[in-house]
């Protein structure tokens, strides 16, 4: 009687190799990701970092973009709270802030749940809403600017139709002209802020509605109780960003009204233009720079802990 032997399976691996070769995986993943995110780590350090770096050590410096720039300690910020310009700078950023964040989130808000429903045409007018975001600012500043026109203005002739005699001076006037600034750049923003909370609220749960609906409630408090509570992690980015957008305001003031009538539109990155650009006063308009940084930081931090005591 012949016996066989059953066939030798092979020598199974040992299991030290498992852990080398999940180390070797995971190096092999962390190194395609470092090679996809580290050019852009480069570009921030070199095109953002490096000069936000520079930017704080010539705010203790006077330079003048020739020479050397001499070490001055505060003095460029002592300097600053007894410029009355940049007082002036400061307090009408705080003013075009004030109104410009509120009016923007209840405009584009108002948008966002007019186009969220199922209208014919809802796609061109979400269109024709967000175009003036990507439009010319130059272009959008001369039109408006021929709106607004104290004599001759579309809006104006409006206003005395309906029989105001002594409509508002607008670009003109010391008075109207941040109002008028108001205007324009809520008009401008509004369809790019609309696209975020239109994205909010396609997160919003239909089922909510629906038993709000259910327990008698009608649309303004659906809007109040669900919509809105709802969106609150979206209203707190729209109110970030606006904030910040709003404080570094400059490029539709400088096309519009150069900071006047006066200093009546002077705003904190115009007046670090001007003391820079204009003036060469490059170590105090870094000073000036410093102190817009920081007021962005705490009014952030506040907005953040603000938001943190509400969720909690």
């Amino acid at each position: 009687m012949t016996t066989t032997e059953a066939p030798r399976r092979d020598a199974a691996p040992p299991q030290t190799k498992l852990p080398r070769r999940r180390s070797a995986l995971r190096r092999r993943n962390a190194l395609i990701g470092w090679s996809f995110i580290l050019p852009n780590f480069i570009g921030f350090g070199f095109l953002t970092l490096l000069p936000v770096l520079i930017l704080f050590y010539m705010a203790f410096t006077n330079w003048n973009v020739f020479g050397k720039a001499d070490w001055v300690g505060f003095a460029n910020f002592q300097r600053l709270m007894g410029d009355g310009s940049f007082h002036i700078a400061f307090w009408n950023t705080i003013y075009y802030s004030v109104m410009h964040i509120p009016l923007t989130i209840v405009v584009s808000l108002g948008l966002a749940l007019l186009l969220n429903n199922k209208l014919r045409g809802v796609a061109f007018f979400r269109t024709a809403a967000f175009f003036p975001y990507i439009t010319s600012i130059v272009a959008i500043a001369v039109v408006w600017n021929l709106l607004f026109s104290p004599d001759y203005g579309p809006i104006n002739e409006v206003l005395r139709a309906i029989g105001i005699s002594e409509p508002p001076g607008w670009l003109t006037s010391s008075e109207w002209a941040m109002p008028a600034v108001v205007i324009v750049s809520t008009w401008r923003d509004m369809g790019y802020y609309m696209i975020l909370f239109l994205a909010g609220l396609q997160t919003v749960p239909r089922e909510l509605h629906e038993a709000a609906r259910v327990d008698g409630a009608n649309v303004w408090q659906r809007f109040t109780n669900v919509t809105i509570p709802s969106l609150r992690p979206t209203m707190f980015f729209v109110t970030v960003m606006l904030t910040i957008n709003s404080f570094k305001i400059f490029d539709l003031i400088l096309v519009m009204t150069d900071g006047g009538p006066g200093q009546s539109t002077l705003v904190l990155s115009q007046f670090i233009y001007k003391k820079g650009f204009e003036e060469s006063q490059f170590g105090y308009a870094s000073a000036a720079a410093v102190a817009l940084f920081f007021l962005c930081i705490l009014v952030t931090i506040g907005q953040f802990l603000w938001n943190k005591k509400r969720s909690a």
